[in-house]
C-alpha cells in the first residue's frame, strides 16, 4: 500500500507556491495575525484556505455558517469563493477579533456577503435553527464540537458538507500517553463520526487536520 509523504517545510513551500494564489487582503490577515504572538495557531493554514476555496467552487456551495471567525481568514477565503448572491452568517464570541475580521471583509469588497454574530455559538446557533445550510464550518472551542457537529447535521440540506478543522489536534490524537480533555474531545469526535451512518466522510491532513462530511 503507498503511503502519504513526510511534508517538510520545504515541500510545503513548494506546494503552496505552485497551488491557488491568495488574495491581498488574505495576506494582510495573515500577517496581522503574526503580530498576536501564541494565538495567531487560531488562524487557519494556507492550505486549508485552498481547500476551503475549491470545495466551495466544486460543490456550487451558495450559503455557508462559520462556526469560529477568529480574525476572519477563513471566513474570507470562503467569502472569496462564493457567487456574489451567496452568503456566509459567521459565529463567534469575541466582539474585538470580530471587529478587526469586519475591517478586513470590507477592504476586501466581501462585507455584502458575511453576516457576524457575536454570542456563544450554543445560543446563535439556536436563533437560526430554522436556516438551511450547504455548508457549516466548524473551527471553534473543542469542548463543544460534538454539539456543533449534531446541530450542524440538523441546519444542513442534504448533501451538505459539514468540514471539521483540527481533527488531528498537533497529532496528539494518537498518543495513549496524552488525555487531557481537549484530546479527550477531539478524539471521543473522531470516533463518533468514524461510525455515524448519516454521512459519508474524509479525514485529509491538511493543517491540523480537517473531516470533511457529506450528509446523506
Amino acid at each position: 500500500m503507498g503511503s502519504d509523504l513526510n511534508i517538510t517545510k520545504q515541500l510545503q513551500d513548494y506546494i503552496l507556491k505552485n497551488g491557488l494564489k491568495l488574495h491581498p487582503i488574505q495576506k494582510e490577515i495573515i500577517d496581522y495575525n503574526l503580530s498576536l504572538g501564541d494565538s495567531k495557531r487560531m488562524q487557519i493554514s494556507i492550505s486549508q484556505c485552498q481547500f476551503l476555496h475549491l470545495i466551495i467552487k466544486v460543490s456550487k456551495i451558495k450559503k455557508v455558517l462559520e462556526i469560529g471567525t477568529f480574525t476572519g481568514l477563513s471566513t474570507l477565503s470562503m467569502s472569496l469563493a462564493l457567487p456574489d448572491d451567496g452568503s456566509i452568517v459567521a459565529l463567534d464570541k469575541n466582539e474585538e477579533t470580530n471587529k478587526i475580521a469586519k475591517n478586513f471583509f470590507r477592504k476586501a469588497n466581501q462585507d455584502h456577503k458575511i453576516k457576524t454574530i457575536i454570542k456563544p455559538a450554543l445560543e446563535s446557533l439556536m436563533s437560526i435553527r430554522n436556516e438551511k445550510f450547504d455548508l457549516v464550518f466548524i473551527d471553534s472551542d473543542k469542548m463543544n464540537y460534538q454539539k456543533y457537529y449534531e446541530i450542524s447535521l440538523d441546519l444542513l440540506n442534504k448533501d451538505g458538507l459539514v468540514i471539521i478543522d483540527n481533527v488531528l489536534w498537533h497529532g496528539e490524537v494518537i498518543n495513549k500517553d496524552i488525555n487531557d480533555k481537549f484530546t479527550k474531545s477531539i478524539r471521543d469526535l473522531n470516533n463518533f463520526i468514524s461510525k455515524d451512518n448519516r454521512i459519508e466522510k474524509v479525514m485529509v491532513p491538511f493543517g491540523d487536520g480537517m473531516t470533511v462530511c457529506r450528509k446523506i
